[in-house]
């Protein structure tokens, strides 16, 4: 039997340690620091059933994570923990995110000039900041409380990535609604193409539309440089890569922001610190991105037998490596529960590692820069509504963070008059 799917029940076979929020709001579950000076590599029984080797040391983690030709990505990113991402199942077209090689290449170097280029991040910042600033107009103009999450983060973030790619801010329920079905972890395969179609019918009638006259997006440029290529992109090819920038560009940003600003309301040293010296905020970003990111993990699969730490695994199991818990591994990170914005994040894993890293990485950190510079310039006495014991947090998905962060504040000064 592939060892990625022995009977879960196995004896010994020890329960994937999830997500504790109540008992370590800004770090993994408690268990992976004895796994990691224990058993760094060690067999685990996931949510979805499967079972595979956890990877807890920095050390294996960027080993895994590095070597492409040793573990694959077909099996998915998250078969560990959502009902829907079968291992087992076959590529689909356009399903970049499960392949390898020159397969995954030919659609990550179409998508990275759109997020990684110099001249494309130059025009992502005036538009991210003119969002950033009249979500907060319209704040100051409401009043006092708010939800940093869903009514500052994520209004952000949408924005953001839906104007990068050419979709409209009123349009951002279809997308909203496919993200929600995708990282929910009880969503059944049924129920995720059923949640799919609305977005896809959308973006297959924009693809259309910008192929008849194209505009200043991504996605009019991705179409462009593929009828140029070797390998023209299909229709569905390229809605499949503009619903892939959709759905992960926004709540996976948003929640680093919503939960990294909480950390620091509970942290008065080091937000007055940033206060102070605004030019920090570059290395805050990193150290919450270190701090909070991959709390889910991510699945690999063994293209090959081959040894992890020093532990054999066989071709076919997959592999769980558990990113936050590496970027919390002491080793590489001396004191790594605190939040530290003098620490040395060089190396951090937040946002992967290897061929798959992160191609919006760029714009994320755009985003979240911006949005913190400007939250501690324009509302500088910005404080929790509510007992930090009182804030929610998410549960049954891959996106990890708190559900919402209420807030007060005595006053948003105007965009105008705030001195940067």
């Amino acid at each position: 039997m592939d060892q990625s799917t022995r009977d879960p029940g196995s004896p010994g076979l020890l329960d994937l340690p999830m997500p504790k929020p109540a008992e370590c709001p800004f770090g993994p579950a408690p268990e992976f620091a004895r796994l990691r000076a224990e058993a760094p590599v060690t067999r685990v029984a996931c949510p979805t059933g499967v079972t595979a080797w956890l990877v807890t040391r920095y050390a294996d983690v960027r080993e895994v994570l590095g070597d492409s030709e040793r573990f694959s990505s077909r099996s998915g990113q998250v078969a560990h923990l959502m009902a829907h991402a079968d291992p087992g199942r076959p590529v689909g077209e356009g399903e970049f995110t499960r392949m390898d090689g020159a397969d995954y290449q030919r659609f990550r170097r179409h998508i990275g000039p759109e997020v990684s280029a110099p001249k494309r991040l130059a025009a992502l910042r005036p538009a991210v900041q003119k969002v950033i600033d009249e979500r907060l107009d319209a704040l100051a103009a409401a009043g006092p409380p708010a939800d940093l999450y869903w009514d500052f983060a994520i209004p952000v973030t949408t924005a953001a990535i839906g104007g990068l790619v050419g979709v409209p801010y009123a349009d951002r329920e279809l997308f909203h609604k496919a993200a929600a079905a995708v990282f929910t972890g009880t969503t059944s395969q049924a129920e995720l193409a059923t949640a799919l179609q609305p977005l896809y019918q959308y973006l297959f009638g924009l693809v259309q539309r910008r192929r008849a006259e194209p505009g200043d997006d991504a996605l009019s440029r991705m179409i462009a440089r593929g009828d140029a290529s070797d390998e023209p992109f299909t229709d569905f090819e390229l809605v499949a890569m503009s619903a892939v920038m959709l759905v992960a560009g926004f709540d996976n940003t948003a929640t680093v922001l919503a939960h990294g600003v909480l950390a620091l309301l509970g942290d008065p040293g080091q937000l007055a610190r940033l206060r102070s010296a605004p030019e920090l905020v570059p290395a805050a970003v990193e150290e919450m991105v270190r701090l909070l990111g991959g709390a889910a993990g991510i699945t690999r699969q063994a293209a090959e037998d081959t040894t992890i730490g020093g532990r054999p695994v066989a071709k076919g199991d997959l592999v769980l490596v558990a990113i936050q818990a590496a970027d919390h591994d002491p080793s590489m990170f001396p004191n790594p529960e605190r939040l530290d914005l003098d620490r040395r994040t060089d190396g951090h894993l937040g946002f992967g590692y290897g061929t798959h890293q992160c191609f919006g990485q760029q714009t994320a950190r755009i985003e979240l820069a911006l949005a913190l510079e400007t939250l501690l310039r324009r509302v500088p006495s910005l404080a929790l509504a509510v007992p930090f014991e009182e804030i929610p947090f998410k549960t049954d998905t891959a996106v990890i963070g708190p559900e919402r962060v209420p807030v007060t504040w005595d006053e948003i000064l105007p965009a105008g008059e705030a001195a940067r």
